[in-house]
């Protein structure tokens, strides 16, 4: 017998079959571009986000080649070693602004966020929207602004390299910065704009009975990552135009040749982009709290610590931006309190880890494709957070500070957290996503894959920092050295 199911949101009032579902519901482009559906936004978010991984893998590779030889191997000549630094760029940007960040919470939260709800959308359908084309426009406008332009900042802008930038490439102009930091600038109003319509949801359209703490725990990640996004992000947009209008107007701010501060611009930066952190990595853990719970075949251990972490975790990451700069000048006591709240934000994080490996206990454990995925972001982020702890440390953050040790630490936290998470809830979502199943041994034969290839790729990278810590802090590093060894 055939069921009708109203769907007074989407289908403009008229009755829907069972047969029917939000992919197959309404035909054509127009259709997709003027959705209102949480559901369709949610997958054009994933498609977007993939395609600029995509692209974020393909300048790593370039990258890497190019460092295979002390001479380069791709740009070899002296005058082209600035390609290698757009490329640099171009990665960074493309894997923070258009993956990390929006990844998990635009595609996946967008999906899933009302169904765990059960509420029929989000609460502003048309924001949600919105926020997805101010996504599209700022990508945009930031990549086509580093290839035409020939942006070689670093995806940090860092001042004095974003303040004196002035090439001018196919009729550009003088301004590719400006319209880089412009597009990051839209990137930022989108993710401030999904924040403010998450945490309105989980609000205002929970269902009666569901209190706060019978929300699902992906839940509660959303609801911390949303507090940061609309928090944090107006103090980079405020970062961005002041930049703009310095390079416009010559006005001094961060520039010491007008008599700016540079500084101050990493004050301002590592304000957000420390919280931004947390921003990328709380979604990954409340994947994994679903994760790990299903395929262990238990309830979660601890469920209210996992909720509340989850919020100090996001209440700590405001405070420690300093220990980005121990060695730039600030004072003694500033980076003792830095490193202290450093280590203090290693705590939440630490509880969800015991929580999760609790709850693995005793479990009857299935290792399908999402639960691979589990154990290695169990085992990457283990690498990722322990290593933070020696770059909390102040007298070892001095010497390790912009070295290799810094950048394989930061990709286990980033993609060993982060991505693993994000393909973990990928792949287990994929069948409610798509409403058919993944080829299994495929799934598990790439979570290996992923796996061995990121840890040649990165593990190596501290060892290398063995040279640099020989003979100036023979004591700290010979104990780091026996961990990593």
């Amino acid at each position: 017998m055939t069921t009708i199911t109203p769907d007074l949101a989407h289908s403009g009032g008229v009755p829907v079959s069972a047969g029917d579902n939000y992919l197959t519901h309404g035909r054509g482009i127009a259709s997709w571009i003027f959705t209102l559906d949480h559901k369709r936004i949610g997958v054009m978010y994933l498609v977007s986000v993939l395609s600029a991984f995509f692209l974020g893998g393909i300048f790593a590779m370039v990258i890497r080649t190019q460092l295979i030889n002390p001479n380069g191997a791709i740009f070899t000549d002296q005058a082209h070693f600035r390609y290698y630094n757009e490329m640099f760029t171009l990665h960074g940007a493309v894997m923070i602004f258009l993956v990390l960040i929006p990844g998990i919470p635009g595609a996946l939260g967008n999906f899933v966020l009302p169904i765990m709800l059960g509420a029929k959308d989000v609460a502003f359908p048309r924001l949600n929207l919105g926020s997805y084309y101010l996504y599209v426009s700022g990508a945009l406008l930031a990549i086509l602004a580093i290839v035409v332009g020939g942006v070689e900042t670093g995806w940090t802008f860092y001042t004095p390299y974003s303040v004196t930038t002035d090439v001018d490439k196919l009729g550009l102009g003088k301004h590719a910065v400006e319209f880089m930091v412009f597009g990051v600038f839209l990137l930022g109003f989108s993710s401030i704009f999904t924040g403010m319509n998450f945490i309105v949801t989980m609000h205002k359209l929970r269902p009666p009975g569901m209190t706060w703490f019978r929300m699902p725990l992906f839940l509660w990640a959303i609801y911390a990552t949303s507090i940061i996004q609309v928090l944090a992000t107006p103090v980079l947009g405020i970062t961005l135009l002041l930049l703009i209008a310095e390079r416009t107007l010559k006005v001094g701010i961060f520039n010491p040749a007008y008599g700016g501060d540079p500084v101050l611009f990493q004050h301002f930066f590592w304000f957000y982009s420390h919280p931004a952190v947390y921003i990328m990595i709380l979604p990954a853990m409340g994947i994994m709290s679903e994760v790990i719970a299903t395929f262990s075949r238990k309830h979660i251990f601890g469920y209210k610590f996992i909720a509340l972490s989850s919020i100090a975790i996001a209440i700590i990451g405001f405070l420690v931006w300093g220990h980005h700069m121990f060695p730039n000048g600030q004072s003694t006591m500033l980076a003792t309190i830095f490193s202290f709240l450093t280590m203090a934000v290693a705590i939440p994080s630490a509880i969800k880890v015991w929580n999760w490996l609790a709850t693995m206990y005793r479990g009857s454990i299935d290792l399908k494709t999402p639960m691979c995925y589990a154990m290695g972001f169990l085992f990457l982020f283990a690498i990722g957070g322990l290593t933070g702890v020696f770059l909390g440390t102040l007298s070892v953050d001095v010497h390790l500070h912009d070295t290799y040790f810094v950048v394989a630490h930061f990709h286990y936290v980033m993609f060993g957290g982060t991505m693993m998470g994000f393909l973990a809830g990928i792949h287990y979502w994929w069948p409610k996503i798509t409403g058919k199943m993944y080829n299994e041994t495929l799934g598990r034969i790439g979570c290996v894959l992923v796996f061995i290839g990121f840890n040649l790729t990165f593990f190596p990278q501290f060892i290398r920092a063995r040279t640099a810590c020989r003979g100036v802090m023979p004591r700290t590093c010979r104990s780091f050295i026996r961990i990593t060894s």
